[in-house]
């Protein structure tokens, strides 16, 4: 009977073994930051209103004071291009420093490993354990990290949903049990997310789900800075002790394999430039952790262009910023920050919509005038109350009636619809029999400032 080999290896629970170091202060430093955005922004308030919404039932986005509808959707557009565009330029610059320090998969499975060795202890207590059967010390520590998993992720999901329905009436409604279906739905779909990717898939979201980690050979060149082995300082490997002197012609590396047991997606960057590694360079600080033991130069592992390893690691630096790549991706950068900056500061402080009413197109109305009705949808784009009057004109300059004159008052990023008679006098009613007049409608603000929109006004036989 010819044995059944497998092709794929079998899949492996990685321990990653906990270090210390400059770039590990530095992840830790952003898991805190981004969390501190992430679950402290959805209580702040300005103006009242809380700081960062994105109230879908409204259809208005409330974005650090500033008032934003659908309308305003070439904005979003604008974040999400310079959002990739910055993605572009720091992966063009140092690799995947992004999933390394900044990505949710990472920074969440970061927290879920603290808590983790915080029930079950380093990764030789976690591998351990892993292999001891199963008994009350074993269910205890293992219900104890769900547990606690559990409720970060329902904290995640709660505050998630916070983004979509104001927060402090979502955690009011918590203890009134008057939660809706939907927002305890999301809560769960987003904290189910976050206990799986985070404490079960962990590194095979990177491996295998993230498609970045596709295309980011595509973003990088030879000068691109990447977590590297300086294998020609490093080989040949072998064993060596504090205190112990070097054997001629060997190697700086001691084949401890530290720099493979603290790595999240379990690789040897001994083996050159992969792409699973995410550049989150705790290789570096637990290879430099040995090599100051041994009294040995650090830097053996290093964040540093292909060229600049063989060259000592300087050449890597030279012309960094200067390269034809990063140029194009620095100026499309700041060429959409610039527009998306100069489009908000000449944004009207109000925005309306003009809407024909479909029942009354045109009529006749006494001393032989002609009335068209429409319907103006409004909106205050500012943080404070708004009014304003209304002003009719042809094309050729021609004041029509109104009526009302004047918008009702605008409640602060508030919306308004209203109904507007529009009426072209008799004598020019004679004129212009049978024709449809291009015309503006003109809405200007207390403080001057103008908004107008196009429309027709239809003239019958």
């Amino acid at each position: 009977m010819i044995p059944i080999q497998p092709v794929i290896e079998p899949a492996r629970r990685i321990q990653p073994r906990a270090t210390q170091g400059r770039l590990t202060r530095w992840r830790w430093a952003m898991v805190l930051l981004t969390q501190a955005f992430f679950l402290g922004v959805p209580w702040l308030q300005i103006d009242g209103r809380q700081a960062l919404l994105f109230h879908l039932e409204r259809q208005r986005f409330d974005v650090f004071g500033l008032v934003l509808w659908p309308q305003d959707l070439i904005y979003l557009t604008g974040v999400l291009v310079a959002s990739a565009l910055a993605l572009f330029l720091a992966t063009a610059l140092a690799g995947r420093v992004w999933c390394g320090f900044s990505c949710p998969q990472t920074v969440y499975t970061e927290i879920f490993l603290w808590i983790e060795h915080r029930f079950e202890g380093d990764r030789s207590a976690r591998l351990r354990l892993d292999a001891a059967p199963w008994t009350a010390d074993k269910i205890l520590r293992r219900g104890g990290r769900h547990l606690a998993w559990i409720v970060f992720s329902l904290l995640t999901g709660f505050t998630f949903v916070g983004y979509f329905t104001p927060m402090r009436e979502l955690a009011a409604s918590v203890p009134a049990g008057s939660t809706g279906p939907w927002e305890i739905f999301w809560v769960l779909f987003y904290g189910l997310a976050t206990w799986g990717n985070a404490g079960w898939l962990r590194e095979k979201v990177c491996l295998h789900m993230c498609p970045y980690a596709r295309f980011q050979g595509s973003l990088m060149d030879p000068r691109t800075r990447v977590v590297s082995y300086d294998a020609p300082r490093g080989e040949p490997r072998q064993p060596g002790k504090a205190g112990k002197e070097k054997t001629p012609g060997a190697g700086d590396c001691i084949d401890c394999t530290m720099c493979v047991q603290v790595c999240p997606v379990g690789i040897d960057i001994r083996e050159g430039m992969q792409y699973e590694c995410i550049g989150c360079g705790v290789c570096i600080d637990a290879c430099d952790r040995v090599m100051e033991r041994l009294q040995r130069p650090t830097g053996l592992i290093r964040f540093a262009a292909r060229d600049g390893v063989l060259a000592g690691g300087l050449a890597g630096l030279r012309g960094l910023l200067g390269r034809t790549r990063v140029a194009v991706y620095a100026g499309l950068l700041a060429l959409t920050l610039v527009a998306m900056a100069w489009g908000l500061s000449v944004r009207a402080p109000l925005g309306f919509d003009v809407l024909r009413d479909r029942g009354v197109m045109a009529r006749p109305v006494e001393d032989g005038a002609v009335e068209n009705v429409y319907r103006l949808r409004l909106r205050n784009n500012t943080g404070q109350p708004l009014d304003g009057q209304i002003a009719v004109r042809t094309d050729d300059g021609l004041a029509l009636g109104v009526e009302p004159a004047r918008i009702p008052p605008l409640p602060q990023a508030g919306t308004a619809d209203m109904a507007l008679s529009v009426r072209l006098p008799a004598e020019a009613a004679l004129e212009r029999a049978g024709r449809t007049l291009p015309i503006a409608l003109i809405v200007t603000t207390p403080t001057g400032e103008r908004v107008s929109e196009r429309s027709t006004f239809i003239v019958p036989r």
